[in-house]
């Protein structure tokens, strides 16, 4: 139990940090954490001591998070995947740059208009502002970028990345 213990002590912060970058959310970060030692825990015996007892954490933790993800997918949206985009661990940031790079490649099927008014959207220009900018209706700003919310949406949980 004084294993346990000294485990959890010596690495709770940095698997907090390391989840709370990938979630933003500090009650999440906060379930999280305590599902990756509760996980972490029952597994001990196949830890392989091929890494370091951190790096497996932070290992179990991503799993943890990609399997929320998964069971939240019918209710991520659009800035949800915004912020996948902005996590600062490196394990994260590499799940998270796999994923911005895969979005901008999918976006590539869709036409200059449709990539633009995203890209908008993505720095934080309004409906308003997309519309004087590419001479359309804000109606039809908003459209195009409720069509291509759903469009990503579909194919990222198709193909299993949500």
């Amino acid at each position: 139990m004084k294993q346990i213990e000294r485990l959890y002590r010596e690495y709770k912060q940095d698997v907090y940090h390391y989840v709370l970058s990938l979630t933003n959310n500090p009650s999440l970060a906060d379930d999280l954490l305590s599902e990756t030692f509760i996980s972490a825990i029952k597994s001990i015996h196949r830890f392989k001591g091929q890494s370091s007892l951190k790096t497996w954490l932070c290992s179990i933790a991503r799993h943890k998070w990609l399997d929320h993800l998964k069971r939240q997918k019918a209710s991520v949206e659009y800035n949800d995947l915004l912020q996948l985009y902005v996590a600062t661990s490196i394990e994260g940031h590499m799940i998270t740059a796999e994923l911005a790079e895969y979005v901008l490649v999918l976006l590539q099927e869709k036409d200059e208009r449709t990539r633009a008014v995203i890209g908008m959207r993505v720095e934080g220009y309004s409906y308003a502002e997309i519309a004087e900018r590419q001479g359309i209706s804000e109606s039809s700003a908003r459209v195009i970028d409720f069509r291509t919310k759903k469009w990503l949406k579909e194919r990222l949980a198709k193909e299993d990345w949500l």
